[in-house]
């Protein structure tokens, strides 16, 4: 989970019998109405097994499956960042949250403050190139970055702040089997590739582990809370 959810719960006023789009458990656990949405029907479905009773979707940022004003908070952990247009899925975010609700961005931290950073470089000679003309990826996490997308997008910037998190791993299999499930990664590889990637995975993060055989990732996170 990326952010303290006492932080998380305070800072966007979530209160009990609202509507929210994502962090679908812990939503639920707080008393209101989660609602999901993922580009993967068997992400989708991998949810629906363990919370069958909640509305979950298939669908994209850019184009929300929702009715305008449907949400009183709306939330993307590490999601807008993946958007082929970010300020376009902003929007849609601010489209489908009420009036003056709250809408939750949530990027990754400094690269130095992040050590999933090290996942980049051991999956990508596993994935299709990159263009050679493609863009360096952008660091949202600079100072302003998001506020002004979020600005583009109409949405009314009013705070930011960071926080840290540790993904825990038990052992090494539990670690490979995470990393590879993380954005459909075992399925962009290809699943003839699946036991390669897991290997890579489990070498390039074996600084990481600890002296009981597990592994302890630490993570800075990026946030601003907006209004629609």
């Amino acid at each position: 989970m990326p952010a303290r959810p006492t932080t998380l719960r305070s800072r966007a006023g979530l209160q009990t019998g609202q509507d929210v789009l994502a962090f679908l458990r812990l939503v639920s656990n707080w008393g209101a109405r989660p609602h999901g949405l993922d580009a993967s029907q068997a992400l989708i479905e991998f949810a629906r097994g363990r919370l069958p009773d909640v509305d979950l979707r298939v669908g994209e940022m850019e184009e929300l499956p929702y009715e305008d004003d449907t949400f009183d908070l709306v939330t993307g952990f590490n999601s807008f960042s993946f958007a082929n247009d970010i300020v376009g899925a902003l929007r849609e975010a601010g489209r489908v949250a009420k009036s003056d609700a709250p809408v939750v961005i949530q990027v990754w931290g400094p690269y130095e403050h992040t050590h999933l950073e090290a996942m980049k470089e051991i999956v990508r000679p596993l994935m299709p190139p990159r263009p050679s003309d493609a863009p360096p990826e952008p660091d949202y996490s600079k100072p302003g970055a998001l506020e002004q997308l979020a600005a583009q997008a109409g949405l009314r910037p009013e705070s930011t702040f960071d926080a840290s998190w540790a993904f825990t791993y038990p052992d090494e299999e539990t670690l490979a089997r995470a990393m590879v499930a993380v954005a459909g990664l075992a399925v962009l590889v290809s699943p003839d590739r699946e036991k390669a990637a897991k290997e890579a995975i489990a070498n390039g993060l074996a600084r990481y582990r600890t002296q009981d055989g597990g592994y302890r990732l630490e993570n800075e996170y990026h946030y601003v809370i907006a209004r629609a």
